[in-house]
């Protein structure tokens, strides 16, 4: 059985998709851009304030399907500008702990809104 996670703590979907999908004991979450919830404008900043904004996005999602960033188990990011990769990273690694998930990377693509980052997670909910 499959069930959607929804959150008004994160963006809403900005087309036909969303938030989050449980499937197999595991949340299949859609990626997240900086956009501030509250506003639904994409924060202003630099990559690590939008970083920090996509990274809570991700972590309200999460959340709402009963799990923490510690059962991240996979992430893919998508970064604008690959010369932002350190400091994206300098922000990514608050929101994990001593075992970061796997992780893929891709730069140099353009992101919705024209935001810096997006980041997608898969999470263990077992």
């Amino acid at each position: 059985m499959q069930q959607v996670v929804a959150t008004k703590n994160a963006p809403a979907a900005i087309g036909p998709y969303v938030q989050g999908r449980v499937a197999g004991g595991f949340l299949f979450a859609s990626g997240q851009i900086p956009i501030d919830p509250r506003t639904g404008e994409l924060v202003a900043g630099d990559i690590r304030a939008q970083a920090r904004q996509a990274l809570l996005n991700v972590k309200a999602v999460v959340e709402a399907a009963g799990a923490s960033m510690d059962d991240v188990v996979k992430t893919t990011c998508f970064l604008r500008d690959l010369s932002d990769f350190a400091p994206f990273n300098e922000v990514y690694a608050e929101f994990f702990g001593t075992v970061p998930p796997a992780r893929s990377c891709v730069g140099g693509i353009a992101i919705p809104k024209g935001a810096l980052c997006e980041v997608e997670v898969v999470v263990s909910l077992v």
